[in-house]
């Protein structure tokens, strides 16, 4: 009804995303109550009702009203499992040792010791429809995100199945394979690929940072990377009187790897703004840490961008968030916030200190700007309108939504050179 008024176009368009936002908030929050607790006690030792009501009343387990009933976020299980060793202790088929983590700790001892890291990685991705929204005969587009230039050389795009219509150029700030196919039951896009990972070891120090510093990086970004009064406290909270661009960096660090509660969180896409979000509740995953940590260093004066794609390694291969900042005359310098959190919080200071002004090289680095358009332009709403880790796809009169497609992502050779 408020549609077929005379409103302004504006106006049209945020009611249009509104009734998206709530479409998307439904289906991100799928668990009632007694199948959340179903989910738990099938899984968790002796969990209780009680402990479960306190959970959501802490807003340990994410849960929303839909329809006036309580639902919990699809995502809470794991965020549990991941957040709350008391409870993952209690698990009735526990998770074997963890090798990818002891993994990556070998990896920052080598890296140290050797200045530096090179791999050679070939991957493969690959997204596929889900019975119920597979409409025969109809034509489909789907983006699959790909290897960018950037600390990733000697990228080769081995096959895309079916041919992609179009690849984009190796410096596209979210660069895709783009298809155009025929809907059917058993059509699978996918996309191989190689490239070799190359890393320097950065050891910067204070005293060596030059007093002139670059402004490139340091505007807002609208809608999320904005200056709040908030965001503007918060900073001048943390970085105090501090005047060396490299000190408040680590200050920005420290403040969020030690004081954000890694939490996986609902579609990017229902959150206003993502930053703030992640200063009021204390929690957030890699990305919405990485958002905040950007933020902050901007309204600092420090430069500071966005990096994603996947980390892989032999034991996991998965969508990842983390951030670049700029200083002189070091140039730019990484940070992952939740790798950074995760390891201060088990007291691993050798890698907490790692991860500022460093990273791991078994990533895939897809996009290096956060909110940025495909090539060619996805015509209807984005799951993630920010970022592109598992793929878009879409028919020619609507979206496909998220939860209406499989991604899969699988490491086929990881070699060290």
């Amino acid at each position: 009804m408020r549609l077929e008024k005379q409103i302004p176009n504006s106006m049209r368009k945020r009611l249009i995303l509104e009734k998206e936002i709530l479409k998307t908030m439904k289906s991100e929050y799928p668990y009632t109550f007694e199948q959340a607790l179903k989910r738990m006690q099938d899984n968790v030792e002796g969990f209780t009702r009680e402990e479960l009501m306190e959970l959501q009343e802490d807003s340990q387990a994410d849960w929303i009203l839909v329809d006036g009933e309580v639902h919990f976020n699809d995502s809470f299980y794991g965020s549990l499992m991941k957040t709350r060793e008391d409870l993952a202790a209690r698990l009735k088929d526990k998770e074997p040792e963890d090798e990818n983590r002891n993994f990556l700790i070998e990896n920052i001892k080598n890296t140290k010791a050797e200045g530096g890291a090179s791999y050679f990685m070939h991957l493969k991705a690959s997204l596929k429809l889900k019975e119920n929204a597979v409409r025969p005969g109809e034509k489909i587009r789907v983006h699959l995100p790909i290897p960018a230039n950037c600390q990733q050389s000697e990228i080769k795009i081995i096959s895309t199945i079916p041919e992609a219509k179009y690849i984009s150029d190796a410096e596209h700030p979210s660069r895709s394979a783009y298809f155009e196919a025929t809907a059917d039951e058993n059509q699978e896009f996918s996309v191989e690929y190689s490239y070799i990972s190359s890393l320097k070891y950065n050891y910067p120090e204070p005293s060596k940072v030059s007093d002139k510093q670059p402004s490139f990086h340091t505007e807002e970004f609208e809608p999320h990377i904005i200056f709040t009064p908030y965001i503007k406290e918060l900073a001048e909270e943390i970085i105090g009187n501090e005047t060396n661009p490299l000190i408040k960096a680590r200050k920005i660090y420290d403040y969020i790897t030690q004081n954000i509660k890694y939490s996986y969180m609902r579609a990017y896409s229902t959150i206003t703004n993502i930053p703030e979000y992640c200063a009021l509740n204390l929690k957030g995953d890699c990305g919405v840490q990485s958002l905040l940590f950007i933020t902050l260093c901007r309204y600092a004066g420090i430069p500071a961008k966005w990096q994603s794609g996947l980390a892989a390694t032999p034991y996991h291969v998965g969508p990842h968030d983390w951030a670049q900042f700029y200083i002189e005359p070091y140039g730019w310098l990484f940070a992952d916030l939740s790798f950074g959190g995760s390891a201060y919080a088990s007291g691993n200071t050798d890698k907490w200190n790692f991860y500022f002004g460093n990273l791991d090289p078994f990533r895939m680095v897809a996009n290096s700007e956060f909110q940025h358009e495909f090539e060619p332009k996805k015509l209807y709403f984005r799951h993630d309108p920010y970022d592109n880790q598992v793929g878009e796809c879409e028919y020619e009169d609507r979206e496909i939504r998220r939860e209406e497609f499989k991604a899969k992502y699988e490491l086929i050779e990881l070699k060290k050179i």
